[in-house]
């Protein structure tokens, strides 16, 4: 027999699914500087790995500079080439072959190549490009089609970890994974478009992150996965009681996975905002530094049709996704994936990673090494010691003089 209550609680449940009840308040955005300093970490390391790359790839190791200097807009690079190169002595190093007339060039310092030897031999490994043929696969699960163009792929190319070369070193490798295929319409240029394709659908992937740890609870007679969001939020940060009661209401919503077809629920509906979140936390799941920029994930809603909807959903959950704007731009964050500013579980090419970022926070000062990081906290300390001294003077000189 069932209870009145039980069946109370579905149709709740199936309104729910089918209204939107959002409520008409403005939910602040306010500055988490713990995981802005975990974005500001990494100011510049896309840049400077892909100057390594391209410098690594020439036939001597040591292109000349002048080769360097027309690649800034394709490298990305903040400043001019030899003025970013100068930023990072420990990286790269400039010099002139002892030849009449030469020009600058560049190479990678020892201690720089001996960790791009220590890169590439991980890169190389049958686990990990195993682990990367599955985190794509993943990706391309996550449409309808199963494909996505290159072009948008691209975008993800450095968060998920892929060769800068991933064509030809990396996708032949995997061919019961991937095929090039046509995406059926021409670009801006009138050219073909060419895109990647699952070969086929892979019932083991489609599991998502949230669903490996949630548990299965009773209801209605059945199973289902029981899955509330963790929401942090940093401190100063206080939610409407409206909105707490919306978000605690939506937060008992049925959980339907990103790896599912839910474009048949209504756009505006709760329901259909559940599973979006659900979409954008699996795929900065996926990512190896749990980030990327926020048009990167715009430029994938678009293709995928959810136009205005991740919007929303990025919006809406300040408690799942943090946007940051520091390293001029705007980064999306999943918060639960980090410790104040320390990622949780670190995929071993983050932890390469982190080491290049040592080598670029070294500087030399009198000829000697030290940490960039060090020597900057080293001056906020003097500049507030100099400014506590300099009001204490302020106000001994209108203190009143004894008779």
């Amino acid at each position: 027999m069932v209870h009145f209550a039980t069946i109370t609680t579905a149709i709740h449940h199936h309104l729910r699914r089918q209204i939107r009840t959002f409520v008409n308040a403005r939910v602040k955005w306010v500055r988490d500087p713990y995981l802005d300093a975990a974005v500001e970490k990494e100011k510049n390391l896309k840049s400077l790995l892909s100057l390594k790359n391209l410098i690594i790839s020439h036939p001597s190791k040591a292109p000349p500079l002048r080769t360097i200097s027309p690649l800034k807009p394709q490298l990305n690079l903040p400043t001019t080439a030899l003025k970013f190169i100068q930023n990072y002595p420990f990286v790269f190093k400039t010099f002139r072959p002892p030849i009449p007339l030469s020009t600058l060039h560049v190479k990678l310092t020892p201690n720089a190549e001996s960790l791009h030897n220590d890169e590439t031999l991980f890169l190389n490994l049958s686990h990990y490009r195993k682990d990367l043929a599955q985190r794509l696969a993943k990706l391309l699960m996550l449409t309808r089609a199963n494909r996505l163009p290159f072009f948008v792929i691209n975008r993800f190319k450095f968060d998920l970890g892929l060769p800068h070369d991933y064509l030809l070193s990396f996708l032949p490798e995997f061919p019961e994974y991937f095929q090039i295929c046509q995406m059926g319409f021409k670009g801006a240029d009138g050219r073909e478009v060419f895109g990647l394709e699952l070969v086929k659908w892979r019932k083991d992937l489609a599991v998502s992150v949230v669903e490996k740890g949630a548990k299965r609870e009773d209801f209605g007679g059945g199973k289902r996965v029981h899955i509330r969001y963790l929401m942090n939020l940093p401190r100063g940060f206080d939610l409407q009681k409206k909105v707490k009661i919306w978000a605690e209401e939506w937060q008992n919503l049925p959980y339907i996975s990103p790896y599912e077809d839910a474009f048949h629920l209504a756009p505006n509906t709760d329901q259909a905002e559940k599973w979006t979140v659900g979409v954008i936390h699996e795929l900065l799941s996926l990512l190896i530094s749990k980030k990327t920029e926020r048009e990167t994930i715009y430029c994938l809603g678009d293709y995928l049709g959810f136009g205005i909807r991740f919007r929303k959903a990025l919006a809406h959950h300040p408690g799942i996704f943090y946007l940051s704007n520091k390293i001029r731009t705007h980064t999306i964050v999943l918060r639960e994936a980090f410790n104040k500013n320390i990622l949780i579980e670190k995929h071993p090419l983050m932890r390469m990673r982190y080491k290049y970022i040592s080598l670029m926070n070294k500087v030399l000062r009198r000829g000697i090494p030290i940490n960039a990081a060090a020597l900057r906290h080293r001056k906020r300390l003097a500049s507030v010691k100099a400014a506590n001294s300099k009001r204490m003077k302020q106000v001994k000189s209108i203190e009143p003089k004894e008779d």
